[in-house]
């Protein structure tokens, strides 16, 4: 049965989608910048991985609630929709902060400074921890935990790959840049 809460979680959908398209459209603009710059792109397979990954997590968000009868359960529904809301804040603020840089690849021009501005003063990975927030909150607001468990775990598998590469893609000055820095958790004493 369609429900007026699950037509909202729905829209949240959709609203996540446009998002990620608008996404992609700066991603392939600033891609195009790193390689006009003499960018060199490692780990290109994580993309697809990832790209297949979020296409699929979409896809079960929108299905599980029609499969378990899920529900909208207030107050937590509305605690995971606050958290969601504040994934595409960080998520927008590392985007902005990395400015032309950013991009979901990894690509690696040769002679640039690591940024250590706004997020990254606080974690190594604030993009990173947008999507991990994203993937478990986005689903539970709905009630769907199968949905938040398997692509939380998958992601994770995916990221302990991804962020071996992407650091040592980065190289030196950015080891030493964040070598006091934790990857997700400010302050914490070890990711």
């Amino acid at each position: 049965m369609v429900t007026p809460a699950l037509m909202v979680y729905l829209g949240v959908l959709a609203a996540i989608a446009v998002e990620r398209l608008v996404e992609l459209r700066v991603s392939k603009r600033n891609a195009a910048l790193a390689f006009e710059q003499g960018g060199l792109e490692i780990g290109a397979p994580h993309v697809r991985v990832m790209t297949a990954l979020h296409a699929l997590w979409f896809v079960a968000c929108a299905a599980e609630p029609f499969v378990r009868h899920t529900a909208f359960i207030a107050p937590w529904s509305f605690v995971f929709l606050a958290l969601a809301i504040a994934s595409q804040g960080l998520r927008w603020w590392a985007i902005g902060t990395l400015g032309p840089r950013w991009n979901v690849r990894i690509i690696v021009v040769p002679g640039a400074e690591p940024v250590t501005g706004g997020p990254y003063r606080f974690v190594r990975h604030p993009n990173y921890l947008a999507v991990i927030t994203e993937l478990a909150c986005v689903p539970l607001i709905h009630t769907n935990w199968v949905t938040a468990l398997v692509f939380s775990l998958a992601n994770a598998a995916l990221l302990s790959v991804r962020i071996r590469a992407e650091e040592q893609a980065l190289g030196g000055s950015y080891a030493q840049a964040f070598a006091h820095t934790r990857r997700f958790v400010p302050g914490a004493r070890h990711d």
